[in-house]
C-alpha cells in the first residue's frame, strides 16, 4: 500500500509524499494584481522604446543619435529583465524532488527549465538565508518586480546552491523542517 501525503504551506509552496517521491512545488506569487500591474509596466516600456527607436531614424544630429543608441542600451537591458520577471511571474514555479537517493530542482517556465541534480550523500548545510530589512540588497531582492532573493540553501561537493524565491520567513522554515525530516 503506498503512502500519500500532501501538505500546503503557506498561499505558494506545497509537498507532495507518494511512495518513496518526495515533491516540492514553490509558486512564484499569489498576487494576480501585481502581474497584471508588472504586464502594463512592461508594455509601456515596450512601446515607449519603439518609439524612440522610430524616431531615431528621423534624426540628423550625430550627437543626438549617440544619445538615442545609449538610451536604447538602457532600454534593451531593462526590457530583457522585464520579461523575464514576468514570465517567471506569470508562468514559473520552482520545483524540487527527491528520487532513488537524487536531490532535483528545477526552475519551470511553462514545462521548460535545466533539471540540476545533486546527489543526496553529497548534500550538506542545510539552512534558512536570513534577510534584514536594514540591508538594501535584501530588501530589495525581496520585491515583488525582481527575480531572486532566494531563502533556503544547502551546500553540495563545495558549491551553495539557493531556491525558494522570496518565501516567507514561516514558510521558508516549514518548508526546510519538512525536507530534513524526509532526508
Amino acid at each position: 500500500m503506498s503512502k500519500e501525503n500532501v501538505q500546503v504551506i503557506g498561499k505558494r509552496s506545497s509537498i507532495y509524499i507518494k511512495d518513496n517521491v518526495f515533491s516540492l512545488v514553490i509558486l512564484p506569487t499569489a498576487e494576480k494584481k501585481k502581474t497584471s500591474l508588472l504586464f502594463l509596466w512592461l508594455f509601456a516600456w515596450s512601446v515607449s522604446g519603439f518609439i524612440i527607436l522610430i524616431n531615431y531614424f528621423k534624426l540628423t544630429n550625430d550627437n543626438a543619435k549617440l544619445m538615442i543608441i545609449i538610451w536604447l542600451g538602457f532600454w534593451a537591458y531593462y526590457e530583457f529583465k522585464i520579461i523575464r520577471v514576468y514570465m517567471w511571474k506569470r508562468f514559473g514555479k520552482e520545483k524540487l524532488w527527491v528520487k532513488k537517493g537524487v536531490l532535483h530542482y528545477q526552475q519551470n517556465i511553462n514545462g521548460r527549465g535545466k533539471i540540476k541534480e545533486f546527489d543526496l550523500n553529497l548534500i550538506s548545510d542545510w539552512d534558512v538565508i536570513k534577510v534584514e530589512q536594514a540591508n538594501i540588497a535584501d530588501y530589495f531582492s525581496q520585491t515583488f518586480w525582481v527575480k531572486g532573493g532566494e531563502r533556503i540553501e544547502f551546500i553540495c561537493q563545495g558549491k551553495l546552491i539557493k531556491f525558494g524565491m522570496q518565501l516567507p520567513d514561516e514558510d521558508a522554515i516549514k518548508i526546510l523542517s519538512v525536507i530534513k525530516k524526509q532526508l
